[in-house]
């Protein structure tokens, strides 16, 4: 089961005022679309529904009076194959919210293989970075969760300029599924100060890096490289088999620094819509296109 269909996730939702449902064990969450009475359902990294199970989210989601259910199954695209030849006619290509391609880090292999596999500069910032003395530890203390919040929005959001959910969603995210022993807190300080936060997830064999923030100081002791590598090590002495490193997006800075660590990269199955309401459906889509335009040109 991914991270974001679990009993966990779901009470974080609620805890952040969501409207959450569970469909033949799917969790789907709810958003009221402004202004509308209308709803739009969410169903994240599920496995694949088939057609009775598609029927009964339909049904669902016609109580709720949803416009649609957008789906994006956690899986490739080679493994929805079937899945797409039967069921893609009721289906729509919707909007993606998750990136449609990911990158798997292979931890079945010895770390003298996984070293060998890496862009030589990876090596290289490791090796920079054990010589300079950053040390990488899971700390899931309050300071280094705080520590991580001002990081995520004092610098990092700034500087790469993406949308952030709030701390009041961290806060709530961090206390489910921490408290659920999914998500573990990982820091990497030098000279006594930490300069990299990452928030993993652990579940069923596999390792996911969702949250990451970082400070601009001691850009040159290369901590954020000795932390992929730290970790990656950690999730194969807790018998992961997968890192997933949570989205590959081309000409992205976080794209390049991923593809060193000679991860391979991966075509999910995208993003589908179950169109519930065809005919304000369309009106909907564009006005969510008009939307990410707008927010592109004032970011």
């Amino acid at each position: 089961m991914h991270p974001l269909q679990t009993p966990a996730w779901e009470e974080f939702r609620k805890n952040t005022g969501g409207d959450t449902s569970r469909i033949d064990g799917f969790l789907i969450t709810w958003h009221r679309i402004p202004f509308t009475p209308f709803k739009v359902g969410y169903l994240p990294k599920s496995e694949l529904p088939t057609l009775p199970e598609i029927r009964n989210i339909e049904k669902a989601a016609r109580q709720k009076n949803a416009l649609l259910v957008r789906l994006e199954p956690d899986a490739t695209r080679t493994e929805s194959k079937n899945w797409l030849r039967s069921y893609g006619e009721i289906l729509r290509l919707g909007r993606t919210l998750f990136t449609p391609q990911t990158f798997y880090l292979y931890l079945d292999k010895s770390e003298e293989e996984l070293l060998a596999a890496m862009h030589p500069k990876a090596r290289y910032n490791i090796r920079l970075a054990q010589k300079k003395g950053v040390i990488i530890e899971e700390d899931n203390s309050e300071t280094a969760f705080k520590r991580y919040l001002e990081l995520t929005f004092g610098e990092t959001t700034r500087r790469q300029r993406f949308y952030a959910h709030t701390e009041t969603y961290h806060r709530h995210m961090w206390a489910a599924m921490h408290g659920a022993k999914i998500a573990h807190l990982f820091t990497a300080k030098y000279q006594g100060k930490i300069l990299v936060t990452w928030i993993l997830f652990k579940q069923d064999g596999r390792l996911f890096f969702p949250y990451g923030a970082s400070s601009e100081e001691h850009r040159d002791v290369q901590a954020p490289s000795l932390m992929l590598w730290e970790t990656a090590r950690w999730g194969k002495q807790q018998g992961c088999l997968i890192y997933d490193l949570w989205g590959a997006e081309e000409g992205k800075g976080f794209n390049r620094f991923k593809e060193q660590f000679g991860p391979q990269l991966i075509d999910l199955v995208g993003t589908w819509d179950l169109v519930i309401n065809p005919l304000i459906y369309p009106f909907y889509r564009l006005a969510e296109e008009i939307r990410w335009i707008i927010l592109r040109a004032i970011k």
